[in-house]
């Protein structure tokens, strides 16, 4: 018997925020650039309250259903009826031949449910029957008729009810059953409302104002600025470096991407010249904008006479760390006629990641020439550019 499951209700069709040029039902529409459905579901899947998930659609969407969950590990969905109540009912229903022990049913137009109301109302039924999230009304409520103020109406027990609405299975299911049979049954506005019915002991957590019911285009504006506003700041930062090569000595090796590579002749720079740890140092300081490694290492400090190149890419790494971020990607490309790159790729990627701590699948390393043009291509020196992903908080 499973724990808890999640109903989804997306059976309806969404008329009110339908644009003029939208004929989808509002479930399936784009919310920053994903199925508002798709949305919805991801708060619930994986969430360590949650075992599992299962959708109340109407078959008419397949099509949509399909696209806007392609990937997602669900429960196959069940179709909905012609009200929410009835939907409910269907979906209720469908889990009753291996019932879990407490469901949770949450209307799809509410993507932006955050994760501690779902781990709320889940914790509230291990003493209670029911749990509703909700939130106090801080506004002065009128009684008006015809557009006429006829009173004021007292606020001080009244609260607006969200979803996700948790029961214990057994509960709801004989409580929307006995509803179903009632003369007036579509009177009941929610779960709760059908769980008071049969004197189910049902109590409120903490509401969210973010947890928004979308019904009109406003709603889908504000949902996306919500949305952009919690999505993680992503910026990409680009480095380039390039060094000459002196005349032969007694050097039998350079510094390339933190690896020394046999080379007969020295790279003329004040650190060890890596150009590669050069350019991607760049590269992650743009993206955070703090400057370059000139002013962060000066040329002219002799503490980096002949420095590690490393010791520069770990202080950019810190720095993103200390912001809260973290480096998702990088790119080095060396440009060059010699030395050969290929036999030392693999080793350049996995020290850069060592580096940065991060996997090997992170990191790229390439190499091209300048086809015989320019001092890179009379062999005069060597260059790299360098181009890093990284993820900042929103906000940071």
């Amino acid at each position: 018997m499973p724990d808890c499951i999640a109903l989804i209700v997306a059976a309806g069709r969404g008329v009110r925020a339908a644009g003029r040029s939208e004929s989808r039902p509002k479930q399936y529409r784009p919310l920053a650039g994903q199925a508002m459905l798709r949305r919805t579901i991801a708060a619930f899947l994986g969430h360590p309250a949650v075992d599992a998930v299962r959708v109340v659609f109407t078959e008419e969407d397949r099509a949509l259903y399909d696209s806007a969950v392609s990937d997602l590990d669900l429960m196959p969905p069940v179709q909905g009826g012609a009200t929410r109540r009835e939907s409910v009912l269907l979906g209720l229903e469908s889990l009753a031949a291996d019932p879990p022990k407490f469901v949770l049913i949450h209307d799809a137009a509410r993507p932006l449910v955050p994760a501690r109301t779902i781990a709320a109302v889940r914790a509230a039924l291990d003493h209670h029957a029911g749990a509703v999230p909700a939130l106090a009304i801080p506004d002065t409520i009128k009684d008006v008729k015809a557009g006429h103020v006829r009173g004021t109406v007292s606020r001080d027990h009244l609260w607006r009810a969200q979803t996700p609405q948790g029961f214990r299975f057994a509960d709801i299911l004989a409580a929307h059953r006995t509803a179903a049979s009632e003369m007036d049954a579509n009177r009941f506005t929610d779960d709760a409302m059908i769980a008071e019915a049969e004197g189910l002991d049902v109590i409120t957590v903490p509401g969210d104002e973010d947890n928004m019911k979308i019904t009109t285009d406003a709603d889908f504006a504000r949902a996306e600025r919500i949305l952009l506003g919690q999505l993680p700041d992503v910026r990409t930062g680009q480095g380039f470096d390039v060094h000459g090569f002196g005349a032969p000595g007694t050097n039998s090796s350079i510094m390339l991407c933190g690896v020394a590579i046999p080379h007969p002749r020295p790279v003329i720079g004040h650190s060890d010249s890596d150009v590669g740890l050069h350019a991607l140092t760049d590269a992650i300081l743009g993206a955070i904008g703090e400057g370059d490694i000139g002013s962060h290492f000066p040329p002219s400090d002799e503490r980096w006479r002949g420095a590690a190149s490393h010791i520069f890419l770990a202080h950019a790494a810190e720095l993103v760390k200390k912001r809260g971020g973290r480096i998702v990607h990088c790119d080095v490309t060396v440009l060059c006629e010699e030395p050969r790159v290929s036999p030392h790729r693999e080793a350049m990627r996995k020290r850069i990641a060592d580096i940065l701590a991060l996997p090997v699948d992170r990191v790229s390393v390439k190499a091209t020439t300048t086809e015989r043009l320019g001092f890179l291509g009379r062999a005069e020196g060597i260059g790299a550019q360098a181009v890093a992903t990284v993820r900042l908080p929103a906000g940071a």
